[in-house]
């Protein structure tokens, strides 16, 4: 069995990722997880439907886990950041 995929979501395009994870998909993985900090959860949440509903139609959210990561800043203290990983299985 093909060990799973990770995309990580930044500030590029989103059809970037989508071509990322329909890729995974296309090279034998059965399970693509989508991680994503702060701003850029909303691109995460974008591309898990777009994959789903445009390219590989049989892919399915199988679970979605919210945190919050505890970043250190340059003054010493730290900030909390919201992440989310969507995991996609086909």
């Amino acid at each position: 069995m093909v060990e799973a995929g990770v995309v990580y979501i930044g500030k590029k395009p989103t059809m970037n990722y989508v071509l990322a994870v329909v890729t995974h998909f296309n090279d034998g993985s059965r399970e693509v997880i989508v991680k994503a900090r702060g701003r850029s959860i909303s691109r995460a949440v974008d591309v898990a439907e777009i994959v789903r509903e445009r390219f590989i139609s049989d892919a399915e959210v199988r679970d979605v886990r919210i945190s919050t990561e505890k970043v250190a800043s340059e003054q010493g203290a730290g900030t909390n950041v919201s992440s989310i990983e969507i995991v996609l299985s086909k």
